[in-house]
């Protein structure tokens, strides 16, 4: 597969599953909800969503797999890459307010998604 067409499926599937974490995280947090938690539950749907379709679509190859091993490394860098994102949502809405850090989500999101796609393409669907 070449790095092209990696990147495009994986902004697909991302912008998909932005949307939904997105989503979640403003509806959760609307309705009163701290949010760190519902950035950890905006996360987890996006995720639910992300792992398979690119293990199964974007990162398919001989070379790769969706199993167990590569499950373990997605729920590693899920992990991490959550608690940036978490850390990143509290720290703004404890500064700037929770509008700003609705606004502030995207850019979190781009940042952490650069590195969750080095990390996918290099390491978590590898056999």
């Amino acid at each position: 597969m070449t790095l092209g067409r990696h990147a495009r499926h994986y902004l697909l599937i991302g912008g998909v599953q932005w949307l939904v974490d997105w989503a979640v995280l403003v509806l959760l947090s609307h309705w009163g909800m701290l949010i760190e938690l519902a950035n950890v539950l905006g996360r987890v749907a996006g995720a639910l969503l992300g792992y398979w379709l690119n293990g199964k679509l974007t990162f398919a190859g001989d070379d790769t797999a969706v199993g167990g091993t590569q499950l373990k490394r997605f729920v590693m860098m899920w992990l991490c890459t959550t608690a940036v994102s978490t850390w990143s949502m509290g720290a703004i809405d404890h500064q700037l307010g929770l509008k700003w850090a609705w606004l502030a989500k995207p850019a979190v999101v781009f940042v952490l998604g650069v590195c969750g796609f080095l990390l996918s393409r290099h390491w978590v669907y590898r056999k």
